[in-house]
């Protein structure tokens, strides 16, 4: 999905997704906000910069925009506007997590990436993330890490076997 397409849906509920990789990354994104709300509160900034790269990097960009890809260009259209807002919500989650360690950059994305009738507060005022993840979050989080550590085990099990990556 384009950026564009992605920009957050201010009457977005979190807790109203029934999409299990939703679900999924919406766990996710609340697991994070509480280990960078511990690690921040211990002063431990280097464990709260970690857990927002590690969310962002592993969780966000290698899986969840992989799952995804079927479900926005699938025929089910409440699945993939789900999805979407889903996107674009975890995107404004990822910048309010990430603004206490690069403020600049965050608060530029914040403006860039804003709902086309705009943001009501500057990312620097926003509140902190109050997130309640969906009814369905631990099993989906249950059954969705069964499938990156399926996935991640076939992918190592090919690399030690040096079978070519487009082979079958």
């Amino acid at each position: 999905a384009e950026m564009n397409e992605c920009h957050s849906d201010p009457s977005f509920d979190p807790t109203s997704c029934n999409q299990t990789v939703n679900q999924w990354i919406i766990g996710a994104v609340v697991d994070t906000e509480q280990k960078i709300s511990k690690a921040l509160e211990e002063y431990r900034f280097n464990d709260a910069a970690n857990a927002i790269y590690q969310f962002t990097w592993h969780s966000f960009c290698d899986w969840y925009l992989e799952f995804t890809k079927p479900i926005l260009s699938g025929e089910d259209a409440a699945a993939a506007a789900e999805t979407r807002a889903t996107m674009g919500w975890v995107l404004d989650q990822i910048l309010l997590l990430l603004h206490p360690m690069t403020p600049y950059v965050t608060e530029e994305l914040w403006t860039e990436l804003a709902p086309t009738s705009g943001r009501k507060t500057p990312l620097i005022t926003a509140p902190w993330p109050q997130i309640v993840a969906p009814t369905g979050a631990d099993s989906a989080g249950a059954e969705m890490d069964w499938v990156v550590r399926l996935i991640s085990e076939i992918r190592t099990v090919r690399a030690e076997m040096n079978v070519p990556a487009g082979s079958k």
